[in-house]
């Protein structure tokens, strides 16, 4: 019997278009993307060129305002420093201003590029 995730792996791969047409309905999009799929520079393809989205609204901002602030978004358990930490949507939204505050201050604008390192801790 073929399992659910086999199903939408197998859809994604078939009808790649119509899949993403489908998943970005889930997305909060600023301005809806009106083509999915620019193909025409193979192997440099355009998934939802003219789209405006925001990837943090979207994984932060959203649950928060949906309701889901005291849910829990990270889990946070290293065994090389045997410490734990849960992060709730509220608290890492607010780690995330800080953070866009103190590369604001370091004069990072919108359209910089921004390279983080996370090392294995």
């Amino acid at each position: 019997m073929e399992n659910k995730y086999q199903k939408i792996y197998d859809r994604s791969i078939q009808a790649p278009q119509d899949f993403w047409s489908e998943v970005a309905k889930d997305i909060f999009w600023y301005k809806k993307p009106t083509k999915i799929l620019n193909s025409d520079n193979p192997p440099f393809y355009k998934w939802f060129e003219d789209g405006v989205t925001n990837t943090c609204y979207n994984a932060v901002d959203l649950h928060v305002k949906n309701g889901l602030g005291e849910k829990i978004a990270i889990i946070y358990d290293s065994p090389i420093t045997n410490s734990k930490e849960k992060i709730t949507y509220n608290q890492l939204k607010d780690r995330v201003s800080i953070f866009a505050g103190a590369l604001k201050k370091q004069n990072v604008n919108k359209g910089d590029r921004v390279i983080i390192y996370m090392p294995m801790i």
